[in-house]
């Protein structure tokens, strides 16, 4: 009857130790998708007006979205990386990669994983 409730014990500790790191890498996704999210929309706010007679036209560049992207990412509590910060028309697109390390140790986590999140926003004006 003691080996099967220490076994019984041992399999809900494991399970226990799988759920939290679930739990904290699903959290971790949602702040890098909301991070590259925040990136992208500072990337397409980086447009240049460019008039041409009555016509008022928004300009975006690689290096623009890039220095807006970057400036974003600076401030980020976590350890983060700028993928890539391209301008596509008048659309940003900012990808943001981030490691993520389980918080409990446990046999059946690996050890660490890289997370990978793209943001695209478009300027207001157009």
């Amino acid at each position: 009857m003691l080996l099967l409730t220490l076994g019984y014990a041992l399999l809900a500790l494991a399970l226990t130790f799988v759920c939290v790191c679930a739990t904290d890498l699903y959290i971790a996704q949602k702040r890098l998708d909301d991070l590259a999210d925040a990136a992208a929309l500072a990337g397409a706010n980086g447009f240049t007006l460019i008039v041409d007679g009555s016509t008022v036209l928004a300009e975006l560049t690689d290096q623009r979205v890039r220095e807006q992207a970057a400036a974003v990412i600076d401030v980020a509590p976590e350890a983060v990386t700028l993928v890539s910060a391209a301008a596509e028309g008048v659309s940003a697109r900012v990808t943001i990669a981030s490691p993520w390390h389980p918080p409990l140790l446990s046999l059946f986590i690996p050890d660490g994983v890289d997370l990978q999140a793209t943001g695209t926003s478009r300027t207001a004006v157009r």
